[in-house]
């Protein structure tokens, strides 16, 4: 009866002693599934892109060249409900991150990126940089920038809707929706527009978007930030009277727009360009073009809301000093500034 009992008391104990076996091997073997080093990868961290449209199969395509295991990923992912909430947007995956970490990261720990655009000579091109940079594409971006309730609330039209676009470095999310952006542009837009400024293109009589447009124009004459607001001078003197702005820029844009070609580098323009008839010509048709010809740098729309006191109404290119130009006050110095640019570029075989 005693050796029974003891057997018994045996048993349970060899029971008990196996139940706490497994659990010890489960308990372990869940903490390293969970807690151990996942990561593929020599650096510090990596930069890792979730796009709307990925499921736990395609992250798991993505995420292999940087995890040991991706099967060990994907069982956590799917124990802590992540493969049924993925959610899109840059992270980032440091070195010796374990699966609960990584997908920690990837469910609340979602960064912003740094857009950056300037130069761009049209609405298109802005779209394209820009969906370099972020998740949507440049023809959803368009599609927004372009939006005719939009532009009408706003004040645009589709030609000069690349005015409300002020170049400089922002933070957004990677996954921001196209409507989302355009409408933040349009916040950075009145945030430039302060006060002081407006009061600035009263001052000179021109609207904000003839500001910008007028900055296009002195953006493409020269990369000289000193030159800027005398070149703005001398256009705004030609404004007030009435002239012709006469500006080589507007010209090769022409050009570019007609032959709808707008990655030709055009270094001459020829006599006969300035007879195209087109609203950009403004050799052609008096006052500022309807749109932009370019993306002007916030130093350019500065120089124009602050220009130059003067009394030049020519300018051209000066060959003895590239890169700036020669004023003068009337056509007949200006006649002989020119010969000099013309006989400078036969000298160097610029034909076009």
């Amino acid at each position: 009866m005693f050796i029974s009992k003891n057997f018994r008391l045996k048993k349970i104990s060899y029971f008990i002693l196996i139940i706490l076996s497994i659990g010890s091997v489960y308990f372990t073997y869940t903490f390293w599934l969970y807690f151990s080093d996942n990561t593929n990868f020599n650096h510090n961290e990596t930069a890792f892109f979730i796009d709307s449209d990925d499921n736990i199969d395609t992250l798991a395509i993505n995420l292999k060249p940087y995890l040991k295991s991706i099967n060990n990923f994907v069982n956590v992912s799917k124990k802590k409900g992540y493969s049924n909430n993925i959610k899109p947007g840059k992270y980032i995956i440091k070195k010796g991150s374990s699966n609960n970490n990584i997908i920690n990261n990837l469910s609340i720990n979602k960064l912003t990126v740094n857009v950056i655009f300037n130069n761009q000579e049209r609405l298109e091109d802005l779209a394209l940089r820009i969906s370099n940079q972020v998740m949507s594409d440049s023809l959803s971006l368009i599609n927004s920038f372009l939006d005719p309730d939009f532009l009408i609330e706003k004040g645009f039209d589709s030609l000069n809707a690349l005015s409300m676009y002020i170049p400089n470095t922002y933070d957004f999310y990677w996954d921001v929706s196209p409507k989302k952006f355009r409408n933040r542009m349009w916040k950075e837009y009145n945030s430039f527009w302060n006060e002081e400024l407006e009061i600035k293109a009263r001052n000179i009589n021109l609207s904000k978007i003839e500001v910008y447009i007028l900055a296009s124009i002195v953006q493409k004459e020269s990369t000289k930030q000193i030159e800027k607001s005398r070149i703005a001078g001398v256009y705004l003197n030609r404004l007030k009277r009435k002239m012709k702005l006469q500006a080589d820029p507007t010209v090769i844009y022409t050009i570019k727009k007609e032959t709808n070609d707008f990655k030709k580098n055009i270094k001459r323009v020829l006599y006969k360009d300035l007879k195209i008839k087109s609203n950009y010509n403004t050799y052609y048709k008096k006052g500022l073009p309807p749109s932009p010809i370019c993306m002007p740098d916030i130093s350019t729309i500065l120089s124009v809301l602050n220009p130059e006191n003067h009394s030049f109404l020519y300018f051209v290119v000066d060959p003895q000093n590239p890169g700036f130009h020669l004023f003068s006050k009337d056509l007949v110095q200006h006649n002989r500034n020119k010969r000099k640019y013309i006989n400078w570029l036969n000298k160097k075989k610029i034909y076009r």
